[in-house]
């Protein structure tokens, strides 16, 4: 209990919008006394695909805005912030070539800045300003308490300069006309301590039902739980940017009780039981899946207690016989999960991807990353050789 209402007031208090409100202001304060120009950092990596599609933005953004761009060359993040480097690497030059051709940018085109100081010790100093004020890796701005990475994030930084149309939108979903064709399976790679996997689900089943599609849930273990570390000024940055997606989609987001250990664990039991029974369902399993996930992430549930398992399993479908004490331990009992949720790692690291949450329409590319779902639409769209 103690940690429970531990946890979930330090989640509310992170993910405040009092608190960031007062973080810009308190930020702000001193810049305005002295009337000086606003400073925007940005770091720049420079073999990182990422940032060189963001150097794109710098020449319009300063054209367009009244401020002091100052950028600073980075070296690559450290091994626990980035394991995948190479898998990463691949995926991050196809993920970049997509985008920049949305966006209208030949792909040919990215460079790094040419007026960087890229010498030691300026990537050194870089190296140490970038951590000091929190963050890790590189493509990304900063402006007095906040960052924004990349032009994916860029929009809610013109939103601060005044800006009520960004350079660079989000990419709206479409909802074309759906096809004739059988209808396509998205794979969905998912976890049950990913915040950006509950982000994904409300459009992700909008886009299913649209298009007919069957979703096929592939749950994973927690990345620390599959050797992956986090870090500190990671996790923070995830749950802030989590909470800033949340608001923009309509989502309750920031009463947090992290599910890591056993709640993680009796979730993918009781997920597993879900994906069986609802097998003649488009979606099986999403129901439970998205119960879970707004509860931890939203509601403030400790799922590890059986009251809220129960609870989170009756919002999300079960009947009354199933929630049987009886009938949930036999489900917990069942350890059957685990040998389907290494399967669907591997095969998730042969489509070249790591994270989650990550998708897969057909036989097309992987895809990763809950704002990569309106390439997901379009590879949808594409499906019976509609181009």
């Amino acid at each position: 209990m103690i940690r429970r209402l531990g946890q979930r007031a330090g989640s509310r208090l992170l993910t405040s919008d009092t608190l960031r409100r007062l973080t810009h202001s308190c930020h702000a304060l001193p810049r305005r006394v002295m009337q000086r120009e606003r400073v925007v950092e940005y770091f720049h990596e420079l073999d990182d695909p990422y940032s060189m599609l963001a150097a794109q933005s710098l020449a319009p953004l300063v054209a367009r805005h009244r401020i002091d761009l100052r950028m600073h060359a980075v070296p690559p993040p450290s091994q626990s912030a980035l394991p995948q480097r190479a898998a990463w690497r691949v995926w991050a030059e196809r993920d970049v070539d997509r985008l920049a051709r949305h966006w209208g940018i030949d792909p040919r085109r990215l460079a790094n800045p040419t007026s960087l100081d890229t010498s030691s010790s300026a990537l050194e100093a870089s190296e140490s300003r970038r951590r000091r004020l929190g963050h890790y890796q590189g493509a990304m701005f900063y402006f007095e308490g906040e960052w924004y990475w990349g032009l994916d994030r860029l929009h809610y930084l013109e939103r601060r300069l005044g800006s009520a149309v960004p350079l660079f939108p989000v990419p709206a979903l479409r909802f074309e006309p759906p096809l004739s064709d059988p209808a396509p399976t998205i794979d969905f790679y998912c976890s049950l301590r990913s915040p950006y996997t509950y982000l994904a689900i409300a459009q992700l089943r909008q886009l299913a039902g649209h298009y007919g599609a069957r979703v096929r849930l592939r749950p994973l273990l927690p990345m620390v739980k599959r050797g992956v570390p986090l870090s500190r000024a990671k996790r923070l940055y995830i749950v802030r940017d989590a909470k800033r997606e949340a608001t923009r989609l309509g989502l309750r987001f920031g009463d947090i009780v992290d599910p890591l250990g056993i709640a993680v664990e009796r979730g993918l039991a009781i997920l597993n039981q879900a994906i069986t029974r609802d097998r003649a369902s488009l979606t099986p399993g999403l129901d439970f899946l998205e119960s879970f996930l707004q509860g931890v992430f939203a509601d403030g549930v400790d799922a590890a207690e059986p009251r809220s398992l129960v609870h989170l399993m009756s919002r999300s479908g079960f009947d009354s016989s199933e929630l049987e004490a009886s009938r949930i331990g036999a489900v917990l009992a069942d350890a059957s999960w685990q040998e389907e949720l290494e399967a669907n790692r591997k095969d998730l690291v042969a489509r070249g991807l790591w994270g989650v949450p990550s998708f897969q329409v057909n036989d097309r590319p992987a895809l990763w990353g809950q704002d990569r779902l309106w390439m997901l639409e379009e590879d949808l769209m594409r499906v019976g050789d509609r181009t």
